[in-house]
């Protein structure tokens, strides 16, 4: 990494009128991101065409690649160079990336994938709103892992979360999913950026051991390896096989079983310490929304109008969609009579939210399948439907 000063700051500080994708953009240079690989694709491209303005200006790199499989692998590389590094994309190109996704992993490579969702499946709807690709970041990529997601619903939170999901993955070593959707990315809020003291910086753990008495993926009392980089001294083995504290394949099914096991439970271990939600007007409620992203903007609003008709209606937000917060979830449905879900695809938060809640209310999903969000009087008048 370049050592020479530069004359830009890599926090802006100030007061900005902007889009969900600059917040993005700059939550990634305030937390100290230095390499950024992606391919164009709407609607999260003006995340690479401000990282490749920015980055420079800050003694960073910015790749355009070939494509987004050699996007993903690019920033995985990076990590293991030592920099803290991200990618942006949006469903087709997730879809690409998935399989790497699951070597970082497998290989427990700290970086930070941002979607910014548009309607699907295929190519879909580029230009509009989706939130289609929350059960392709749990199951997309093949076998055992336990993926974080963060979801914003304003422009603040693109910049705010983007820095958590990097102190998430620098904390736990493990690639971290931003999931966007096109309206955030594109309508433009305030964007308050702090001064660069207030800016909470996580970084990976480094070895305390000599480079003769390192192993790689030897973990500490908290599941979570130090992370050695290359060109450090130490001897760095990065293999997707199934492999021991060496590094090295091991391919039985002992090795599995500890390896799997371990970069599973410590996410699950520490679920707790991950999982956010933002809670409104749920003191006295009846009936609940649980909503998301842009979704849960207008579920909000629809509680406002509900409580001026005298329903008492409260929101759940989930800010962190996984680990998703079950217990949280379970112990609301002891409340309520009802619980409503308003997202932009057929279903998929819902059938969390049922599988939570194991029938001890109702639950029923608000849906549109893409290209548009939901309005506060739609989802009021779905909540009066069933009065």
């Amino acid at each position: 990494m370049s050592k020479k000063e530069s004359k830009f700051p890599e926090v802006d500080t100030g007061v900005y009128f902007t889009t969900g994708n600059f917040a993005a953009a700059e939550g990634a240079l305030a937390v100290g991101c230095k390499f950024f690989g992606g391919y164009p694709i709407t609607p999260s491209s003006e995340i690479a065409e401000h990282m490749s303005v920015r980055l420079p200006q800050v003694n960073g790199h910015f790749v355009q690649f070939e494509d987004e499989l050699a996007s993903i692998i690019g920033i995985l590389g990076a990590s293991w160079g030592g920099f803290k590094s991200m990618t942006a994309t949006s469903g087709p190109g997730y879809s690409l990336m998935v399989e790497n996704i699951g070597l970082g992993m497998m290989t427990e490579t700290p970086c930070v994938i941002i979607n910014v969702q548009r309607g699907g499946p295929s190519t879909g709807l580029p230009t509009l709103v989706g939130q289609q690709d929350v059960m392709q970041v749990k199951w997309g990529s093949h076998g055992d892992f336990e993926p974080i997601a963060l979801s914003p619903n304003s422009v603040q939170e693109c910049f705010d979360l983007t820095i958590e999901a990097f102190n998430y993955a620098e904390k736990y070593r493990v690639p971290v999913t931003l999931l966007m959707d096109e309206t955030l990315g594109h309508m433009s809020e305030k964007l308050i950026i702090p001064d660069d003291s207030k800016i909470n910086r996580i970084n990976r753990k480094k070895p305390t051991v000599p480079p003769e008495e390192y192993l790689p993926y030897k973990a500490d009392d908290d599941l979570i390896p130090p992370m050695a980089v290359a060109g450090e001294g130490y001897n760095v083995m990065v293999t997707g096989l199934t492999h021991d504290e060496r590094g090295y394949p091991v391919l039985n099914a002992e090795t599995q079983d500890k390896l799997v096991r371990r970069i599973n439970d410590k996410i699950r271990l520490n679920k707790n310490k991950i999982i956010r939600t933002e809670e409104y007007l749920l003191d006295d409620a009846e009936i609940a929304l649980i909503s998301f992203g842009s979704s849960a903007r207008a579920a909000k609003g629809s509680v406002n109008r509900a409580r001026k008709k005298g329903i008492k209606v409260g929101l759940l937000r989930l800010i962190t969609i996984w680990p998703f917060p079950d217990e949280i979830i379970a112990k609301l449905a002891e409340n309520v009579k009802k619980i409503y879900v308003p997202e932009i695809n057929y279903g998929q938060v819902t059938r969390e939210v049922q599988r939570a809640v194991q029938g001890k209310t109702e639950v029923e999903g608000i849906f549109i399948l893409g290209g548009a969000i939901h309005t506060p009087e739609q989802i009021l008048k779905e909540i009066e439907k069933g009065l």
